[in-house]
């Protein structure tokens, strides 16, 4: 059925993970055992970057405690040193929100994979002969030179016991399966992990394809296939599941063969929605989901006028990597709303993003929708209720995604009216020993040891990647030791060339208050519920959004009279 066999060669229980790391010679691997700074020069509850041998290492001051951890995340390589470190010691990446453990290095949010390495430490006496005095002691660092090097930490990954007959099965090859069965081994489980996937890819990135259609698999490819095999980790590609017997613990897949479990986990995440409209069906009409829907979009989309259908994060998204490439005859967008982002980002900030994008030529055509699109077997015109018609040889439709749980009807699961599945504040359906994560989940939001809302689905890679790792543990644990879903939701998008960060959970927010330079591409939009910030976007003001975020993780928040006395305020706080 197309798993990817688990390595054999090692009898150890415990491996080392081979997975993104460079392999680095041992010879060569010499270690560094300097002074990088004084404590003084670390500020009480701070972090500072100094160089060490060939590289730099992130030195930690909290609580008296002085710690040494890798510098970068260690999901895109952002300086830690320019996030924020958090009440409890954590440091959170600027960019995209990625927590470390500054003491152990672990991650302990996402998005990301691995760990930070972490480094001996040990405080000396500013002068020899005097005593340490704290708060006046030089900090020694000893660091590998292969550890400087990768700035990043893989954890050891446990082997399959043949005398463990537990099955836990995983259904979905997104951020929220890889991250299980990655957490299951890292966990320390011994029994089968079967891994099943409905596309013929191993885990990607998937949030990099409507960013970069260039992307192919092998390029955005979350762990290599050896990573998979030595942690006996067994992948099913090509294959998805058909349909749960939740009471006889079986799933059956598409090639007609059934796996049993004895807990299973599902994160089958989206399914793109598609236009019903005359002409659909039309060669040349597409949809961008996986490294595939991004070659094909890519190579008919040269010299051709492209439509976009859907004003929002993949549709924006796509059409700003397409005007940054000029390949095209023209480019449309095509939106319901007054402006781009309306929805979710609001009218200012949704507009100063499509002015961006129009800045590059891209042409947009708002409260508007597609009434018919025209053509001889292939699309060749689109003409919309306005009764406008466009040209167009490719027609991109980018208008969201409906959860992928349609073989879960007529199973146990409870599911609410829009097909996502019930879970609860441990990711459990209403099925014992199924969890559910990621993109299809209808779960309490619950952050800073509070829930926030008492149901929601978010389709954010952070979300789902914390999801993953949640559920790994909770399959292990027993009911008592389960944890509960405690993350703040942490987004970003790309459009020409500017990142745009959010934090928090703005569903149904009632003011907005931008703080900043919007015409510059350089501001704060607080999006209020009531009297209170409830979320925070920021464009060239970071870390304003990590920061955002970390008050929110310690069950605090910015209130709207904070934010009019000063608009800077997420900056400072």
């Amino acid at each position: 059925m197309g798993a990817i066999l688990s390595c054999s060669k090692n009898n150890s229980s415990i491996v080392e993970a081979k997975g993104s790391s460079p392999a680095f010679p041992e010879a060569d691997d010499i270690e560094f055992d300097e002074i990088v700074c004084n404590e003084q020069d670390l500020p009480e509850q701070g972090m500072k970057s100094f160089p060490l041998g060939e590289g730099r290492v992130l030195v930690v001051r909290h609580k008296g405690k002085v710690t040494a951890v890798g510098n970068k995340c260690t999901h895109y390589g952002a300086p830690l040193a320019k996030g924020v470190l958090g009440e409890d010691g954590t440091v959170r990446c600027p960019w995209h929100g990625a927590c470390f453990n500054t003491t152990t290095g672990d991650i302990e949010d996402f998005p990301g994979l691995d760990s930070l390495p972490c480094y001996s430490v040990t405080l000396e006496p500013s002068e020899e002969g005097q005593e340490a005095i704290e708060g006046h002691r030089q900090v020694r660092v000893k660091a590998r030179l292969s550890q400087l090097v990768n700035n990043k930490r893989e954890k050891n990954l446990a082997r399959r016991d043949e005398n463990n007959n537990t099955t836990i099965v995983v259904v979905g090859g997104g951020g929220a399966g890889s991250s299980c069965v990655e957490g299951l081994r890292q966990e320390g489980f011994t029994g089968r992990v079967v891994l099943v996937c409905g596309e013929q890819h191993l885990p990607y990135d998937r949030p990099k394809l409507s960013k970069n259609l260039s992307a192919t698999a092998g390029s955005i490819a979350l762990r290599t296939p050896e990573y998979y095999q030595c942690g006996d980790i067994e992948v099913v590609l090509s294959n998805p599941v058909l349909s749960l017997n939740s009471d006889d613990s079986k799933v059956l897949l598409n090639d007609g063969q059934s796996l049993s479990y004895d807990k299973l986990f599902i994160a089958t995440g989206g399914s793109p929605r598609t236009l019903s409209c005359p002409g659909a069906e039309l060669e040349g009409v597409l949809v961008l989901r996986s490294p595939d829907d991004a070659a094909a979009v890519l190579e008919r989309a040269r010299g051709q006028h492209v439509v976009v259908v859907g004003s929002s994060f993949i549709g924006m998204e796509a059409a700003s990597h397409l005007a940054m490439l000029g390949v095209c005859a023209s480019i449309s967008v095509v939106g319901s709303g007054s402006v781009a982002y309306e929805r979710s980002l609001g009218a200012a900030v949704g507009g100063r993003l499509q002015q961006l994008v129009q800045e590059q030529g891209v042409a947009f055509y708002m409260r508007d929708g597609v009434a018919e699109i025209q053509g001889n077997q292939q699309v060749e015109q689109v003409v919309l209720r306005s009764g406008t018609v466009l040209a167009a040889g490719l027609v991109l439709c980018g208008v969201g995604v409906v959860p992928a749980t349609q073989f879960l009807e007529g199973s146990s699961l409870q599911l609410d009216d829009k097909g996502y599945v019930l879970v609860d504040q441990y990711l459990q359906t209403s099925v014992p020993n199924v969890y559910c994560g990621g993109d299809i989940a209808s779960f309490p939001l619950r952050f800073g040891g509070t829930i926030q809302q008492d149901r929601v689905s978010i389709g954010h890679w952070q979300v789902a990647q914390y999801h993953g790792r949640t559920a790994s543990r909770n399959l292990l644990a027993s009911e008592d030791d389960r944890l509960a879903v405690n993350s703040v939701p942490f987004f970003w998008t790309v459009l020409m060339g500017k990142c745009l960060r959010y934090s928090g959970y703005g569903g149904n927010f009632d003011d907005v208050i931008i703080s900043g330079d919007l015409a510059g591409l350089s501001f704060i939009a607080y999006y209020l519920r009531g009297e209170n910030v409830v979320a925070l976007a920021s464009l060239g003001q970071d870390p304003a959004a990590a920061n955002f975020a970390e008050l929110l993780r310690a069950g605090k928040t910015i209130t709207k009279a904070e934010v009019e006395e000063d608009g800077q305020v997420a900056l400072k706080r």
